[in-house]
């Protein structure tokens, strides 16, 4: 390896974000590859590979710290795993679109019930009832959480589990395909769990 690629790699570990994309650029076409053949033709009218590629390229810049590879290969193999890992994660979702959660349908105008729901979600999928101030107290946290989140995700969050608009709704406001809603509300959900860390522990014991 030259010493030209040496340093792309160290300034793209380093959080240089043109040093990055000129890693993302140079194998995307591996990424693609990989995905081939992946999606099988029911999921083909909502989701591409484009769509699982942009969600990759996302999780790759917020989670280049993670790298541990110094050379193109080992790159490869870990930008093919993110994307492989985002589409896992939008078909997943589209699998549990026929079976949404009966609470769901009441979530449209009630915002104490969204951020019940999503709270619910977040530890582990285990409905809790509401409790006063200390279920108060979680929803500060969790708009805090939000907050923090990429712009993308943060968007999905909110007008989805928040907000109680449906996917063709969230998909149309965005620009996204509902493919691409499914995986970045996925990815928004694992972003949350580990910004709010041990405040998950303070849902389920105090809510």
């Amino acid at each position: 390896m030259s010493q030209g690629d040496r340093e792309i790699f160290t300034r793209a570990k380093n959080g240089d974000a043109d040093a990055l994309r000129d890693l993302l650029k140079r194998h995307a076409g591996r990424a693609r590859a990989a995905l081939h053949g992946k999606i099988g033709p029911q999921w083909q009218a909502v989701l591409s590979v484009d769509d699982v590629m942009q969600v990759a390229f996302l999780e790759a810049f917020l989670h280049i710290d993670q790298l541990n590879a110094d050379d193109d290969a080992g790159f490869a193999k870990w930008l093919c795993r993110i994307a492989e890992n985002s589409l896992r994660d939008a078909i997943k979702e589209l699998s549990r679109k026929k079976r949404p959660p009966p609470a769901r349908q009441s979530v449209r105008g009630h915002q104490g019930d969204s951020y019940d729901l999503l709270i619910d979600q977040l530890v582990l999928n285990e409905s809790t009832p509401s409790r006063g101030a200390a279920r108060g107290e979680a929803r500060k946290l969790l708009d805090a959480a939000v907050a923090r989140l990429p712009d993308d995700y943060g968007s999905v969050v909110q007008l989805y589990d928040l907000e109680g608009l449906t996917v063709a709704e969230v998909a149309s406001r965005l620009g996204r395909s509902e493919g691409a809603v499914y995986m970045l509300r996925a990815r928004a959900h694992e972003c949350l769990r580990s910004l709010l860390g041990s405040s998950t522990h303070f849902f389920s014991e105090g809510a």
